[in-house]
């Protein structure tokens, strides 16, 4: 890797000689320097990656605010974990971002609390079907199963289900928000931690049993996880990959969120279910 431009010289750089620093280098460049006006070329830079995770998670969520005002937001997560990045600890800034970002649409879906009265209504219903036949079955239950408890047809469900995205989606966010000690999101990495290794310790065994539900699913479900949260697509090119329609990638997705959810309400609540913690009750 080269040397940075900033070990070379402490003066302040022209729009030319920015212009011809590479990415990596113009970020190693300011946080070597932290000459502030390399900060916003430097943001300009990443102006593409705040677009497509905006569209990208924006297609979960449906339409619950203008994309302008996200990427708007989505700028201001970007000055500030340009600041916070750690080139050091062997993460890539592209991937640290992004779940960044990702965390902010969250938030802000959150705040503006714009889901309808009657959704919200509904989506409790279906929550509160699948937790019973869940006790009931010891077992998460099909859709059949649950459409069946809602007396209503398959169909329907699974429409309601994937209009109800952002509702597990949220639902799963403030349960992992909420946890006792340590705080912090969940998708907060050793960087954001650094300093308190209770909470670290405590985020990775989040993430240990999330991966446990994770690989409890069923493979679509997997894969449709991976290619939209790993890979970074967009629904309509996961449902090109997996030759099915949207609307069946968006159903899939949220079958999937809403199992991680229940999955991660057992291990925060301490009962039974999760990997992680029938292995810690064994030792």
């Amino acid at each position: 890797m080269r040397e940075p431009a900033a070990a070379r010289r402490e003066q302040g750089y022209t729009e030319e000689e920015i212009a011809q620093m590479s990415t990596e280098e113009l970020l190693l460049t300011y946080k070597t320097t932290g000459d502030v006006n390399l900060k916003w070329p430097l943001v300009m830079r990443y102006e593409g990656l705040i677009k497509n995770a905006t569209l990208q998670i924006k297609g979960v969520y449906s339409s619950f605010a203008q994309v302008d005002d996200i990427v708007s937001e989505g700028i201001l997560t970007l000055l500030g974990s340009i600041d916070k990045f750690d080139p050091e600890k062997g993460i890539k800034f592209e991937t640290y971002v992004s779940k960044r970002i990702r965390g902010m649409v969250v938030d802000l879906a959150r705040k503006q609390d714009w889901l309808p009265r009657n959704v919200r209504k509904r989506a409790k219903e279906i929550d509160r079907a699948t937790t019973e036949l869940y006790g009931t079955l010891g077992r998460f239950p099909t859709e059949a199963e649950i459409a069946a408890r809602l007396e209503i047809p398959l169909a329907k469900y699974q429409k309601e289900a994937a209009n109800l995205s952002l509702c597990n989606v949220l639902s799963l966010d403030a349960l992992l928000d909420d946890r006792e000690a340590g705080g912090g999101r969940f998708e907060a990495s050793d960087q954001d931690l650094q300093g308190q290794p209770e909470a670290m310790l405590q985020e990775r065994e989040a993430q240990q049993v999330l991966a446990d539900g994770i690989r409890a699913l069923r493979k679509n479900e997997q894969i449709v996880l991976s290619l939209y949260y790993e890979k970074n697509l967009h629904m309509k090119e996961i449902a090109q990959v997996m030759k099915v329609s949207e609307p069946r990638i968006s159903q899939i997705h949220a079958r999937a969120i809403q199992k991680l959810r229940v999955y991660m309400e057992q291990y925060m609540h301490g009962t039974e279910g999760s990997t992680s913690q029938k292995k810690r009750k064994r030792e």
